[in-house]
């Protein structure tokens, strides 16, 4: 787990100027998207200034061990697709840190989100600014002809909603990521992610307030809705185990994304292997908390 010296680095960091933090430690990176002008609101500042606060989650307070991040080409498109949990989107957090620390050619993935996130006043600028697209298969079109990474949870918003009694049981998946992948044969690298499902222990997602409230849950852990803003959304100190796998190349004709059976085989195919991975992982995991030898 953290202590004061981690707390006290970050601080310091944060009170650096951000792109020149990133341009010192992550210099591939900073080179690729610096000065560029983003068509969906990415902004390399933005993301500068919240990198170490992910960093901090991802070595320090996760200890996030993550194996296969070779496995993402270092070019092309490419579709990552995993299990989705926790209540708030930081399994995407932990992914991008990944990818920025520790791929030999850091690259930025492009979530697609869904709408409800664009219409939170403040949180919908900052998504975009962080990398994130509003889903939809015109801009999922748009970012494979740009070679960029989409990054994809066939589970949806109700993979994060999950109560803790599905931990790690994942929904079935939508197929939308496949159809995507065959006209251009973009590879699809899986990932299966253990520690997101506990970081907030949801135990139950009481329908009757999220429908008042528009929101497409609303649950009840340890801290939310109790404690005060912002001590109601602090993650527990899980310790996170991250599998990336090979990619995997459909090799399909291209009329076959019209085939629903298809379609449905091969996104099920994908669900289970991440499913078995999940499973494996559970099973052997030694750890829970983070600050456990």
């Amino acid at each position: 787990m953290t202590n004061y010296s981690d707390l006290k680095s970050l601080i310091t960091i944060l009170n650096q100027d951000p792109l020149k933090y990133l341009e010192i430690n992550r210099p591939q990176y900073y080179q690729k998207y610096i000065g560029q002008v983003d068509q969906y609101g990415y902004n390399i500042k933005t993301f500068a200034r919240y990198e170490p606060i992910f960093q901090f989650f991802f070595e320090k307070y996760f200890k996030v061990n993550i194996t296969g991040i070779e496995n993402i080409p270092s070019s092309g498109p490419v579709i990552l697709v995993g299990n989705h949990s926790g209540m708030l989107p930081v399994d995407a957090g932990m992914t991008t840190m990944a990818l920025c620390k520790l791929h030999p050619n850091p690259r930025r993935i492009r979530y697609l989100i869904t709408d409800w996130f664009f219409q939170i006043t403040g949180v919908s600028r900052w998504v975009k600014e962080v990398g994130q697209v509003r889903a939809s298969l015109t801009n999922a079109y748009k970012l494979i002809d740009d070679n960029e990474i989409i990054g994809i949870y066939p589970e949806g918003i109700r993979g994060v909603g999950k109560p803790l009694k599905q931990k790690y049981r994942l929904i079935d998946f939508h197929p939308g990521f496949v159809k995507l992948a065959i006209p251009k044969n973009v590879p699809i690298v899986p990932i299966s992610t253990l520690g997101g499902d506990e970081i907030f222990m949801i135990f139950k997602n009481v329908k009757m307030i999220s429908r008042l409230l528009k929101m497409p849950f609303f649950p009840l852990t340890l801290a939310f809705p109790w404690l005060p803003f912002p001590a109601m959304f602090v993650p527990l100190p899980v310790k996170w185990q991250i599998k990336i796998h090979e990619p995997i190349y459909l090799n399909l004709n291209p009329d076959q994304v019209n085939n629903p059976k298809i379609i449905f085989e091969k996104s099920h195919e994908i669900q289970y292997l991440i499913q078995k991975e999940l499973n494996e992982m559970y099973k052997n995991r030694q750890t829970f908390f983070s600050f456990e030898k």
